[in-house]
């Protein structure tokens, strides 16, 4: 019986999902390389938000792009 009830209880944990105490952001050198990825250039600052970097890009042309990459998932997005 005891077995049984050891077994039933394994088998519930198995099921349950698991539980991830913090998500794992990406690094401030990681959003670095996406940023420039989308808009190659100078990297002139790098500002840290509560759910993003803002990275400040210098291109060919002269013209200053900021852009936000999201920590949680990496997704750039220009903000002009």
């Amino acid at each position: 019986m005891k077995q049984f009830l050891l077994y039933i209880a394994l088998s519930i944990s198995l099921l349950m999902p698991p539980v991830h105490a913090e998500e794992q952001n990406i690094s401030k050198q990681q959003a670095i390389s996406i940023a420039q990825q989308q808009h190659p250039g100078r990297v002139l600052s790098v500002k840290e938000k509560a759910d993003s970097y803002l990275v400040k890009v210098l291109d060919k042309q002269g013209t200053v792009r900021v852009i936000r990459v999201k920590r949680s998932n990496g997704k750039a997005s220009r903000r002009d």
